[in-house]
C-alpha cells in the first residue's frame, strides 16, 4: 500500500463574512438592526423589541424616541412572513401609547393593518395569520378610539374583515375584533353600515363565549347598535331576546346583567317588542328582577329603560297594566341617588297616562316630597319634575302634595343652583296655587320673597316659570305688597324685554295681574313697564294678548296717560281729582307730570285741563288758620264777609263729602266768570274775588325738610258738583237723573267736556 497523503483543509472564501453572534444590551443598537437586509437579523431584532415594549409604557416611548416606529411599520409589509408577523406584533403592542398613536396617524397606517386582517390562504401560514390578526386588530382597537381614525377605518372598508374575524378560533382575535367594532359603531354611519353586514348573528354567538370580557363587549356593542329601530327588528327576528333573558335569569352572569338590560331597554321602545315580552312573561320577570336586584346600576338602568319605553302611549298602557308604578315607587326608597333620579324620571314619563298618574299619586307622592329635602340637587330636580307632571290638571294629586307638607320644601328648592330644579318647583307651586286655600298657604310661607331670585335668573325656562308663578300668586293684595317690598317688580318688568316669546308672554301676564292695585302699578310704571309695553305693542311680532291687557291695566291707574294715549276712557275709569287732559300724545312721546307742566312758561299751545275740586289737607289747614286769624282781628264786628262764609261752607262741605270728580283748566278756565244758572235769579257780572283767584293758582309750600307742590283748586267746578249732586242724586232712577241733569244744566254743561259729565253721573250713582 502506498503512503497516505494528509488531505489539506481548504481555507474559507475570501469574499464570505464569517458568522458573528452579536449580543446587544442597548435598544438603540437593535433599532439600527431593523435596517439590515438579513431576515434572520430582522427576526431576532423585532422579537427583542417586542419583549422590550411589552415591559411597560416607558419602553414604548423610548422606542418611539429612538426612531423605531417608521422602520417597524415598513417591515409590517415585508415579504418574509416571520418578519411581517414579528413587526406587526411590535407595532400592535406599541399602539397603546398615546404618542405612538399620534405618530401612527401621521404615517397613515390604517389601510396597511386592515390588509393584514385578510387570510393568507395557505395552511402552513395559519399560525402566522392568527398572530397577525391578533396584533393588527389590536392596533386598530387603539387607533379606533380617535374620531379621525374611525372615519379612516370605515372608509377603507375595515368593518367587513372585522366582522368576519368574530368567528375566529382565537379568543384574542375575537376580543380585539368586537372591541374595535364597538368603538366604530359609536358613529351613526358605521351603525347603519354594520346592519347591512349582518353583524347580529355573530354577536349573539359571542354571548355563549367562555370569556366574560368577550360577552361583555358583545353586549356593549348590541347596546349601541340597537339604538336604531331597524337593528332591533333584526335582533328580535334572530331570537336575540331569548339570549338576553337567559343571561338575566342566570345568577352567575350578574356581572353581565347591567349590559344585557341595556339592550332589552332599547328593545322595549318598540311596541311590538313590548307586546312580545309581555306575552311571554318577560316583562313581569324584568320588573321582579329590578325590585329584588342588589345591583344599584341594574335598578337605575331598569328605571331608565322604563322611562324610554314610556315615551310611547301604547307602551305606557302596557306598563300600567303590569303595575310598573309599584316597582318605581319601590326604587324611590333605595339608597342609591342615581336610582332615585332614574325612578323619578320614569314616573314623570308614566304620568302622561292618566291611570298611572292616579296610581302614583295615591302611593308615591309622599316619597317624592321627601326627596325634595335631599342634599343632592339632581335628586331634588327629578322629584320636583315628577311632581309637576303629577299635579298638572289633577286636583286630587294637588291636594295629596299639600297634605304631604310639600309647600315649604318646594319654596326652599327655589334657591337651588340647578335651573331645572328651580323651574320645576315654581311650576308645582303654580299648580298648587290654582286652589285658593293652598295659594294663601303658599303666600304665608314667603313665596313672593323667594321668587325674586328666580326672576333674576338668566335661564329662559326659569324666567318663564317664575313669571307664571307670580301671575298665579299675584291675585292676592298681600302677595303683591310682598313682591313690591321685596324688590321683585323690577326684575319682573325687565323680563318684558326678553326675546323669548314664552318669557315675554308670561311676564306680561304677571304684570297684568300685579297691576290690579294702584301702588304696584305706580311702581311698575316707575321702573319702566309702561314704556316697554308701549314698545311691545307697537311691534307686530312681539305683542300678544297679555301685553295689550297689561298696558290697559296699568293705564287704568294712570288715567291722564290713558286719555292722552288712547283718546278715550272706559266706563270703569272714574275721574278723580288730579286728572288732567294734556291732549293727544304721539307714540313714544313722554307725558309730563302736572308739576313739570306748571313750571313751563305760558305759550299759545292748547290749554291743559285739570280736574281738582278739593283742597289739599295742607291748604285746608292753611285756610282755616288764616280765617281764625281774620276772625280774631275782626272780633268787634257782628259777622264775616260773604266770601269768607262761602269759603268756610265750601271747606266744611269738602270735609264731609268724599272726593268728587271734576275738571278745570290750568290756564284761563279757572278764572272764568260763572255762567247763568237756572233758578238763581239775575246774572252776576262781578269779577271773581281775590281769594278765589288765589285758590286757582298752583302753590309751593315749604315744610320742614322738603318742598311740596300743590295743584290749583277750582272753586267753580266745586260749585257745579255740589249743586248737581243736590239736584239729581235724590232722584230714584238713573234715567231721571240723566234727564234732570240735561234739562237743568244745559248752559253750564257747555263749559264741561262730555266725558266729565258722564263720570259725574256715574260717580253720583256709585
Amino acid at each position: 500500500m502506498g503512503k497516505k497523503i494528509k488531505k489539506e483543509v481548504e481555507p474559507p472564501p475570501k469574499d464570505v463574512f464569517d458568522p458573528l453572534s452579536v449580543e446587544s444590551k442597548k435598544a438603540a443598537t437593535v433599532v439600527l438592526m431593523l435596517s439590515s437586509p438579513e431576515e434572520e437579523v430582522l427576526h431576532k431584532g423585532c422579537e427583542a423589541l417586542y419583549k422590550f415594549a411589552l415591559k411597560g409604557e416607558e419602553n414604548k416611548l423610548t422606542l418611539l424616541e429612538l426612531g423605531a416606529l417608521e422602520p417597524l411599520f415598513k417591515l409590517v409589509t415585508h415579504e418574509d412572513p416571520i418578519v411581517r408577523r414579528n413587526a406587526t406584533m411590535v407595532v400592535g403592542i406599541m399602539a397603546s401609547h398615546n404618542d405612538v398613536k399620534k405618530s401612527l396617524r401621521q404615517l397613515d397606517v390604517t389601510s396597511a393593518f386592515i390588509a393584514r386582517l385578510a387570510p393568507e390562504g395557505n395552511l402552513q401560514h395559519l399560525f402566522e395569520d392568527v398572530v397577525i390578526h391578533e396584533f393588527a386588530s389590536l392596533c386598530l382597537v387603539h387607533m379606533s378610539v380617535e374620531y379621525n381614525s374611525k372615519v379612516q377605518i370605515f372608509e377603507q372598508g375595515g368593518l367587513e374583515p372585522l366582522i368576519r374575524l368574530l368567528g375566529s378560533p382565537d379568543p384574542d382575535v375575537k376580543k380585539n375584533s368586537v372591541e374595535c367594532i364597538y368603538n366604530l359603531v359609536q358613529d351613526f354611519q358605521s351603525r347603519a353600515a354594520i346592519r347591512e353586514l349582518n353583524v347580529i348573528p355573530p354577536l349573539l354567538e359571542l354571548l355563549k363565549s367562555d370569556y366574560p370580557v368577550i360577552q361583555l363587549l358583545s353586549l356593549k356593542t348590541l347596546g349601541i347598535i340597537t339604538i336604531d329601530r331597524e337593528t332591533r327588528v333584526i335582533l328580535r327576528e334572530n331570537q336575540g331576546l331569548d339570549h338576553l333573558f337567559k343571561i338575566l335569569e342566570t345568577k352567575e352572569f350578574n356581572d353581565l346583567h347591567v349590559e344585557a338590560l341595556g339592550v332589552v331597554g332599547n328593545c322595549l321602545e318598540d311596541v311590538d317588542t313590548m307586546q312580545l315580552i309581555q306575552q311571554t312573561g318577560g316583562l313581569r320577570k324584568l320588573l321582579a328582577f329590578t325590585e329584588v336586584s342588589t345591583l344599584p346600576e341594574f335598578q337605575k338602568n331598569a328605571a331608565k329603560a322604563i322611562a324610554k319605553a314610556a315615551a310611547d302611549p301604547e307602551n305606557r298602557k302596557i306598563l300600567n297594566e303590569q303595575e310598573v308604578e309599584k316597582c318605581l315607587i319601590t326604587l324611590l326608597g333605595t339608597d342609591n341617588e342615581g336610582t332615585k333620579i332614574a325612578a323619578s324620571q320614569a314616573i314623570s314619563a308614566m304620568c302622561e297616562n292618566l291611570a298611572s298618574k292616579q296610581t302614583t299619586g295615591a302611593l308615591g307622592i309622599p316619597q317624592l316630597v321627601q326627596l325634595l329635602s335631599s342634599e343632592n340637587e339632581e335628586v331634588k330636580e327629578a322629584a320636583a319634575t315628577a311632581l309637576v307632571n303629577l299635579t298638572t290638571a289633577h286636583p286630587a294629586n294637588v291636594s295629596a302634595v299639600a297634605e304631604s307638607d310639600a309647600i315649604e320644601p318646594l319654596i326652599s328648592v327655589l334657591s337651588c343652583k340647578r335651573d331645572g330644579a328651580v323651574a320645576s318647583a315654581a311650576s308645582v307651586l303654580t299648580n298648587l296655587a290654582m286652589q285658593e286655600p293652598l295659594r294663601l298657604s303658599i303666600q304665608s310661607h314667603g313665596f313672593m320673597t323667594a321668587i325674586v331670585e328666580p326672576l333674576n335668573s338668566t335661564n329662559s325656562i326659569v324666567q318663564s316659570r317664575a313669571a307664571l308663578a307670580v301671575a298665579a300668586m299675584g291675585c292676592d293684595a298681600e302677595a303683591r305688597t310682598e313682591l313690591r317690598n321685596s324688590g321683585g317688580l323690577e326684575p319682573l318688568v325687565k323680563l318684558l324685554h326678553s326675546k323669548n316669546d314664552e318669557v315675554r308672554r308670561n311676564a306680561c301676564w304677571a304684570v297684568m295681574v300685579c297691576a290690579s292695585d294702584e301702588l304696584t302699578a305706580a311702581e311698575m310704571t316707575r321702573v319702566g313697564a309702561l314704556d316697554i309695553l308701549n314698545e311691545i305693542n307697537l311691534s307686530i311680532g312681539r305683542k300678544n294678548n297679555f301685553s295689550e291687557a297689561a298696558l290697559e291695566k296699568i293705564l287704568d291707574h294712570n288715567l291722564p296717560q290713558k286719555y292722552s294715549q288712547l283718546g278715550f276712557l272706559t266706563s270703569s275709569n272714574i275721574i278723580l281729582d288730579g286728572f288732567y287732559d294734556f291732549g293727544q300724545v304721539k307714540p313714544g312721546e313722554k307725558l309730563l307730570s302736572l308739576e313739570e307742566l306748571c313750571t313751563q312758561k305760558l305759550n299759545d299751545h292748547r290749554a291743559i285741563i285739570l280736574i281738582n275740586s278739593k283742597l289739599s289737607e295742607i291748604e285746608q289747614a292753611t285756610s282755616i288758620s288764616v280765617e281764625e286769624k281774620a276772625q280774631d282781628t275782626t272780633s268787634s264786628k257782628t259777622g264775616v264777609s260773604a266770601s269768607s262764609n262761602r269759603r268756610g261752607s265750601r271747606n266744611n262741605s269738602l270735609e264731609d263729602k268724599p272726593e268728587s270728580p271734576g275738571r278745570s283748566s290750568i290756564s284761563k278756565g279757572s278764572s272764568r266768570e260763572k255762567g247763568s244758572r237756572k233758578g238763581r235769579g239775575k246774572k252776576e257780572e262781578e269779577k271773581p274775588k281775590e281769594e278765589d283767584l288765589e285758590l286757582s293758582v298752583p302753590k309751593i309750600l315749604e315744610t320742614p325738610g322738603k318742598v311740596l307742590w300743590i295743584p290749583p283748586f277750582d272753586p267753580i267746578l266745586f260749585d257745579y258738583i255740589t249743586e248737581v249732586s243736590r239736584t239729581i242724586l235724590p232722584l230714584p232712577t238713573s234715567k231721571e237723573q240723566v234727564v234732570a241733569l240735561a234739562q237743568s244744566w244745559q248752559t253750564e254743561l257747555l263749559l264741561i267736556p262730555a266725558y266729565i259729565v258722564v263720570n259725574i253721573i256715574e260717580h253720583g250713582m256709585r
